[in-house]
């Protein structure tokens, strides 16, 4: 009898098992059909082109933003501003046309080129853009005190009346004037007032020190000759991060510079590097900048320049080029008067980062702007341009527009 009982109970648990075997396989199958759109999709790539705020496209690891509008309005009409949500695309020539990839490239003579009309983007980690605001851009203004009149004035009734905190004029000579104007921004360098190779590094030395100390995320260095536009400046420097490496400018020649190689102990003769000219301005990141302090800071620029026997702007390529081995973002956004100017298409002005106009030798090389002031009257073209971008300026200088406004101070109403 007790034999039977415990077959009795390894039959019953033996049954247990099977049934509960049983209901784990007929679960599933009483589960109501998944459909098909319920599955789990695959994510689409991001588009380059078509979204109102910008476009997310990934690039070498790093997912980046492409802004699709310039700054300010636009001018000109819709066709020469491309198709709707559509960048434009300015080739060195100054002509500009639609391209669908905001972030397309092109080589030209080498070196590779952004060559859409808005910014290029870089690498910025998990946030696309700096969150950047105009005090954190050290704007460098080099200049020499025989211009101070005659161009440095200019430059304060128009675009660094808008940043004159963040604007540093460089010179070589105190003047009670300009000291009024600039305060504590005005720094006389104490260097030769010539215009030699040693003269100018002499300055760039200084301006390095002061952006170093500044603790700003920018450097940009421009001449008294150039006017910024800051709104263009300031989107441009947001694509990027100033923590990582970028140099922004625009070369003066179709090839690398050659230069004897004096600093490397490699056995080298000579060394190839892209740099940015001065004259057009060119802007370097602080976390770059930092790198460059063994040959830059506390008056080793000034030793490095002579050891190469080149230029201030040469200077600062051949650092971060050749030393440091960071290439040169080339861009076409920054212009000298060493270019024709007039050639830059009237629609696109205003979209640029820096302009400039011819010197005594060719005065009427100036880009092709209409405003209220005649060419006679603003033969730099910069207070038309200004007034385009804040038409509620005034100029304070005493100059009449036109015979009939003589008591009238000059301005953009």
């Amino acid at each position: 009898m007790h034999v039977s009982r415990v077959g009795i109970s390894k039959l019953c648990f033996l049954l247990s098992l099977a049934f509960c075997a049983f209901l784990l396989l007929l679960i599933p199958g009483l589960q109501p059909s998944q459909r098909h759109g319920d599955l789990p999709q695959p994510r689409p790539h991001a588009r380059t082109t078509g979204s109102r705020t910008g476009t997310a496209s990934r690039r070498s690891g790093y997912t980046v933003a492409v802004p699709l509008k310039p700054p300010g309005k636009p001018h000109g009409s819709a066709a020469s501003r491309g198709r709707a949500g559509e960048p434009e695309n300015s080739d060195a020539n100054g002509s500009v046309r639609p391209v669908g990839n905001p972030l397309s490239t092109r080589k030209q003579n080498g070196p590779l080129i952004r060559d859409s009309y808005h910014y290029p983007t870089g690498p910025t980690g998990p946030h696309p853009r700096d969150q950047l605001n105009l005090r954190d851009i050290f704007i460098a203004v080099k200049t020499t005190r025989k211009y101070h009149k005659s161009r440095v004035d200019l430059l304060f009734q128009t675009w660094v009346s808008r940043a004159k905190e963040q604007t540093f004029i460089f010179t070589d000579g105190e003047d009670k004037e300009l000291r009024n104007k600039a305060g504590d921004n005005i720094i006389n360098t104490n260097c030769s007032a010539a215009h030699t190779r040693q003269a100018l590094c002499c300055k760039m030395s200084v301006e390095y020190d002061k952006f170093i100390e500044s603790q700003k995320k920018w450097f940009c260095h421009v001449d008294d000759d150039n006017y910024v536009i800051l709104p263009s400046l300031l989107l441009l420097l947001s694509s990027y991060s100033h923590t990582q490496d970028v140099y922004l400018g625009r070369p003066s020649l179709d090839h690398p510079i050659e230069a004897a190689e004096r600093v490397k102990s490699d056995g080298s003769t000579s060394v190839k590097f892209w740099f940015a000219t001065g004259g057009a301005g060119f802007c370097i990141s602080r976390g770059l900048a930092l790198k460059m302090s063994p040959w830059a800071s506390l008056g080793n620029f000034i030793s490095t320049a002579e050891k190469i026997r080149l230029p201030d702007d040469c200077t600062i390529g051949y650092i971060i080029e050749a030393l440091l081995e960071v290439p040169m973002t080339h861009t076409q956004l920054f212009h000298s008067h060493l270019e024709n100017l007039q050639r830059l298409p009237t629609e696109t002005v205003l979209r640029q980062v820096t302009l400039s106009y011819g010197g005594y030798e060719n005065r009427r090389n100036v880009v092709s702007i209409g405003g209220g002031f005649s060419l006679a009257e603003d033969p730099s073209r910069f207070k038309t341009v200004h007034c385009l971008l804040y038409p509620e300026s005034t100029f304070g200088d005493g100059q009449a527009r036109s015979e009939l406004t003589l008591s009238i101070q000059a301005g953009c109403v």
